[in-house]
Formats: structure tokens, C-alpha cells, sequence
């Protein structure tokens, strides 16, 4: 693979806007309140250029707040940083309500005004009518340069099959799913790669869970680095866009310290034998 530095991006398939996505996310899951936005801070100014949050996080506001605070002490520009939202569902009331709490989130995020660089629908849920809804929502918001990209979180074949009955854009351009050694999902990540769409791992880092695995130990050992760098690094290679999370400046920090080293073939097909399917899930609800 090409080499990756920290400002490394890829290229959004099917987008008019020429919209490329930094490589290396930060995610705001579970961080509220100032804790979240000087999280967001430590992370640009650790070199971060990309920040995932979503309505469902509650904390939209203070991740735009810490935005619009490096812009105005000059560390950055707005569209030097890509912003990351999702909508989680529809809004009693009809699809122009359901479209208002999309603006209103651009608004939160991207300021007064401003934009995001790509929005996403964060679960399909059990209804083809709210995906509709929510996608019809997202496409307005595409079509008025609100959203410079537009896509999905979670979704299976058969909801990005089923929106060619509704959609106007289509295929979506990112998938955000949760992967990871342990939840790898390959068929449905063959799917996106052979329709274009870019794929963002979430929980790339298995919240933890498994940062004290005796294999996944062995390979961080052998190159020097943390567990968590070796998993972020995995996600690179496999051409996802990892979004780890940390609260910690410290873990931030090195969580971006991922472009002195590369896996080797040996380091991948050991890591890729740690799949266990769904059952390796933090969410399983989601990868069904």
C-alpha cells in the first residue's frame, strides 16, 4: 500500500464535490461535555484532521465548539478538518421535520451557517420507511453543499440493495461499521469494496476489551509499539479509516503515532486468524 503519513486521505467514490476523507479519525463515542471538547482539542493538535460524532452522542455542540476554537486561535482552517455526523432516526412529524433535525446537526457541528463533510444514516433499524426518510433527508442536505457526502453507519447488502428503489444517490459513499480483529465482517466489507463504498471502522481499538491478547501483545512487541497503535495500524492496511477514541491527551496522542511502522504479511494473516464473526462484536446487534 502507498505510504501513509498522518494527513494521508482517500477519495470518495461517486462524489461530484471531489471530497477525499483523512485516513486516521478521531471519535467522540461517550466523551460529553468540556471533557469532549478538549478531547477534540488534544486531537487536532496532535495532527488529527478528521472527527466523527452523531446525534446519538449528545455532543455535537462541543465537538463544532472545539473546532471553531482552533480555527479562531489560527491552528486550522475550516476546511482543513473533516467533520463526521450521523442522524439517528426520524422526526414525528414528517420528512421536513425529519430534515430540520439534520440541518439543526449540521448547524451543532459545523457552525452557524456551515457544513459537514459527510453525513450518515447511523442505523437502518427495522423500517424501509425511516431509512427512506432519513436517506431523502440526507440527499437535500447533499443537494444545498450542507453535507459535502453522504452515507451510511451499520447497514447490510440488503438495505444498500434496497435503497436503489428510493435513492438518488446511490451506491451511499462510506459504511461506517464496527471492525476490528476480533469483528472483521468479509463479506460485507467485499461488498462495499466492490461497490466503491469506502469503509470507516468504529471501536477499531474493541474498546479495550481485548488490548491484553497474548497474540495481539506478540505483535506489538515485535514492532515496539502499543497494542492499540498495532490495531489502528491493522485498520490502515486492511484500507479502513480507523476512528479510535480517547479522552486521555496522552493516548491521543500516541493513538496517532501509527506512521513509523507498517505489518508485515506474517503480522496481518496473524491478526486476521483472530476473527470470531459477530461473536467478536462489542455490538452485535448491529452486525447481524
Amino acid at each position: 500500500m502507498p505510504e501513509l503519513t498522518i494527513h494521508s486521505s482517500a477519495p470518495l467514490a461517486n462524489n461530484p464535490n471531489n471530497v477525499s476523507i483523512p485516513r486516521l479519525g478521531f471519535g467522540v463515542y461517550q466523551l460529553y461535555s468540556q471533557s469532549c471538547t478538549d478531547a477534540v482539542l488534544a486531537a487536532l493538535a496532535a495532527g488529527y484532521r478528521h472527527v466523527d460524532s452523531a446525534q446519538l452522542y449528545r455532543n455535537e455542540s462541543e465537538t463544532g465548539a472545539a473546532v471553531q476554537q482552533a480555527i479562531a486561535a489560527g491552528q486550522l482552517r475550516r476546511e482543513d478538518v473533516f467533520l463526521t455526523n450521523k442522524i439517528r432516526n426520524p422526526v414525528p412529524g414528517g420528512p421536513e421535520k425529519t430534515y430540520q433535525s439534520a440541518l439543526d446537526s449540521v448547524h451543532k457541528l459545523g457552525g452557524d451557517g456551515g457544513y459537514v463533510d459527510l453525513f450518515l444514516v447511523h442505523i437502518p433499524g427495522t423500517k424501509r420507511e425511516a431509512r427512506e426518510e432519513m436517506w431523502q433527508a440526507l440527499e437535500k442536505l447533499y443537494a444545498e453543499g450542507k453535507a459535502k457526502a453522504i452515507g451510511v453507519s451499520n447497514f447490510r447488502p440488503q438495505h444498500i440493495e434496497e435503497m436503489k428503489e428510493y435513492a438518488q444517490v446511490w451506491p451511499p459513499q462510506v459504511n461506517q461499521l464496527e471492525l476490528h480483529p476480533w469483528c472483521q465482517q468479509r463479506e460485507l466489507t467485499q461488498y462495499c469494496r466492490d461497490n466503491g463504498i469506502l469503509l470507516q471502522a468504529y471501536s477499531p481499538l474493541s474498546c479495550g476489551e481485548h488490548l491484553a491478547d497474548e497474540t495481539l501483545s506478540s505483535v506489538a512487541a515485535k514492532h515496539g509499539k502499543s497494542p492499540a497503535q498495532v490495531l489502528i495500524r491493522y485498520g490502515l492496511q486492511k484500507d479502513w479509516i480507523p476512528l479510535p477514541k480517547s479522552g486521555k491527551p496522552d493516548r491521543i496522542k500516541q493513538n496517532s503515532d501509527v506512521f513509523d511502522f507498517a505489518l508485515d504479511d506474517d503480522d496481518m494473516t496473524t491478526l486476521d486468524g483472530l476473527d470470531k464473526g459477530g461473536k467478536g462484536a462489542l455490538f452485535p446487534a448491529n452486525v447481524k
